[in-house]
């Protein structure tokens, strides 16, 4: 035996010894598991909470397209294929009252407060694209909430409405359509900018219905009792 090929076979014997004591191997199964609101290492400077869920998460109470199913590609063929999904929600007044507060904030600025394509980004170059057309009124209801989720073309993803949500934008998409009866969509706007409470969508209906054991509020301080105003002093007395 060569002194070279020697020297190999003692490398090769060697290198499941080296490659053993490599603690990058173990990475994959000894992964960190955080909950909401926990802190993630509380010896460290870093001592804010872990908030919420990562990014393309599952919701422990499911999905109904999930991202292995259908991609979120911005491709015809895609949205095409969320076109069966049936619309869990029924178009009551609570829906559409969520669905024209989402709509407003979210839809309004390009496809115009009543859905005609006369958004004011129309008025800075984009194209206008009216939903209350004979073409837009025969999407079907999965369709509409597919293009919410991925987008296409010059519309960019608004899967940050959450799923049931977008289910409440195609309802009133559906009432300024006409497609309602006796329904007559409120197209004002959901408020001034700047307003908050019932201007807003309401919390979120992803997460978990169960407390979170790291959500541990406290008060740091509490306001300081006013002091008694000072009595005037007399003169030639204390």
């Amino acid at each position: 035996m060569s002194a070279n090929s020697a020297v190999r076979r003692a490398a090769l014997a060697a290198l499941p010894l080296a490659l053993g004591a490599c603690s990058w191997f173990t990475d994959f199964k000894q992964q960190p598991s955080v909950g909401v609101w926990q802190v993630f290492n509380a010896d460290s400077a870093e001592t804010k909470p872990f908030r919420g869920n990562p990014t393309s998460s599952v919701s422990t109470n499911g999905t109904q397209m999930p991202s292995w199913v259908v991609s979120y590609a911005q491709l015809p063929n895609v949205i095409d294929s969320m076109s069966p999904l049936p619309n869990p929600v029924a178009p009551d007044t609570a829906s559409l009252r969520r669905g024209r507060v989402y709509f407003q904030i979210n839809c309004a600025p390009c496809h115009g407060r009543a859905g005609k394509g006369d958004g004011t980004a129309t008025k800075l170059g984009m194209v206008p694209m009216p939903l209350v057309s004979d073409r837009a009124k025969n999407f079907a209801d999965g369709y509409i909430w597919g293009m919410i989720r991925n987008g296409r073309g010059l519309m960019p993803s608004y899967n940050r409405i959450e799923e049931m949500d977008r289910w409440d934008v195609v309802n009133y998409v559906r009432g300024l359509q006409g497609r309602i009866e006796g329904v007559v969509a409120d197209t004002t706007p959901a408020g001034l900018p700047g307003e908050t409470g019932d201007k807003l969508p309401g919390f979120t209906r992803i997460g978990p219905n169960r407390s979170a054991p790291y959500a541990h509020f406290t008060v740091t301080s509490t306001p300081k009792a006013a002091e008694p105003a000072a009595q005037p002093k007399t003169e030639g007395k204390p």
